[in-house]
């Protein structure tokens, strides 16, 4: 069996690192598995790139196609996590060249897919959501707009009152394409997503599956708290929570306002934060504790330190998909605090490997937190339920053979069909 994974990078953001994992374990399970890349960042030799000059021109210059585009129709005021999918480039050519026996697409946008190639692709397709695009007219994430379910126009992603808008337009080309498309499997990565794609007018009558990504946990595991703040040169006394800080203000989905307001909400002076993402303090990010800007870490062996570090790591996000920092955390044994929204709850149990606030109450997410920290006598336990919890239903061998069972069982229908 031969997989080609797609996705527009390989191991930049948290959907490609998904991604790539997966291409791994994969690998490692015996499995001929290459990736197709718009960017590659990897030395992995069987990560697919433009190689020829013109391609590699081309590559640089399909992801800022999507944004002016926009600019020029909605002004500067629409949400920037909104996808047109209005490139040139033809990911299909390609996959014909490569000739697997089976297609897994993850996240495809940002000037990599044209959505009109799905057609021209003749092996199964399998799409991994890591959020809802595949099934909007054009945004990442809806913010419980809901439009998805019957058909997108008067976006509020852009800012826009007319019905017939680009986000009518997107979801119109989907539509038309996955019509013609009767070998589209959809994966979601969460209970939640799968739910959402089972609700969409464009999705409905599609295949849809749950399984989740993968993750090391010889990679992410826990490590002595004190040797990793000596590394991390953090005070060895304390409390520590930890959160990422990576654009804060600029995804609404993100949570970061909600974050602030519930670390004010908590008034334990000897508290301190890490900060990872950021080597200084963002706008608008007023804390009255002590923080610990930490800066950006590009080697997991690394972040397993930072998560090892923390007492908490809190996620404060208003619509989430399968998160990769709940699940690094909970495999390196720092549990999570986070709101009990979209598959949030496929990770956290309540109070057994963390906290789940009620959506976006403040208090609760701040009792959350200290629910944790002062849970000083049961702590390890708490830890120890957080890794055990990830190797029994994540870890990246189990995972990878879950995809593979898909992936023969697909291959399977076709050849029958074909016969």
């Amino acid at each position: 069996m031969k997989v080609l994974i797609v996705s527009t990078r390989d191991c930049v953001g948290g959907a490609a690192i998904a991604a790539f994992r997966l291409f791994k374990g994969l690998q490692q399970i015996g499995v001929d598995a290459s990736m197709l890349v718009l960017s590659k960042t990897s030395d992995e030799p069987k990560v697919i790139a433009p190689s020829r000059t013109k391609e590699i021109a081309l590559s640089k210059l399909y992801p800022g196609i999507n944004n002016p585009v926009l600019d020029l129709m909605y002004g500067k005021s629409w949400r920037k996590t909104f996808s047109t999918a209005i490139t040139p480039h033809d990911i299909s050519k390609k996959i014909e060249e490569i000739n697997p026996d089976i297609v897994n697409l993850h996240w495809v946008t940002d000037g990599f897919l044209r959505i009109e190639s799905l057609k021209k692709i003749k092996q199964p397709i399998v799409w991994s959501l890591h959020d809802m695009w595949a099934f909007t007219g054009g945004c990442h994430y809806d913010l419980e707009c809901g439009k998805y379910v019957a058909q997108c126009g008067a976006c509020p992603a852009l800012h826009s009152k007319k019905e017939k808008d680009m986000s009518a337009w997107v979801h119109k080309r989907k539509r038309k394409t996955y019509e013609k498309v009767d070998h589209l499997t959809i994966v979601g990565l969460s209970r939640w997503l799968a739910d959402c794609a089972a609700r969409s007018s464009l999705l409905s009558q599609k295949r849809i599956e749950v399984l989740p990504n993968g993750i090391d946990t010889d990679v992410f595991k826990p490590v002595a708290k004190i040797t990793a703040r000596k590394i991390l040169n953090l005070p060895l006394q304390g409390k520590l929570v930890l959160f990422g800080a990576m654009n804060p203000h600029g995804n609404p989905v993100k949570g970061y306002t909600h974050l602030v307001a519930a670390l004010n909400h908590i008034q334990k002076e000897e508290l301190g934060f890490m900060i990872f993402g950021t080597s200084q303090p963002q706008p608008h990010m007023h804390l009255k504790h002590k923080a610990y800007y930490l800066g950006r870490f590009s080697d997991e062996v690394s972040l397993s330190i930072v998560y090892a570090a923390a007492d908490v790591v809190v996620v404060p996000s208003v619509q989430e998909n399968l998160s990769n920092v709940i699940m690094e955390s909970l495999a390196c044994g720092t549990p999570v605090v986070a709101f009990d929204i979209g598959g949030n709850s496929d990770l956290i149990e309540h109070r057994k490997n963390g906290y789940l606030a009620r959506p976006f109450d403040t208090q609760d997410f701040a009792r959350g937190i200290e629910w944790v920290i002062d849970e000083a006598t049961a702590w390890q336990e708490l830890s120890e339920r957080a890794r055990t919890s990830v190797i029994e239903k994540y870890s990246l061998h189990k995972v990878a053979y879950r995809y593979k069972e898909l992936f023969l069982e697909l291959i399977s229908e076709k050849t029958k069909v074909n016969a």
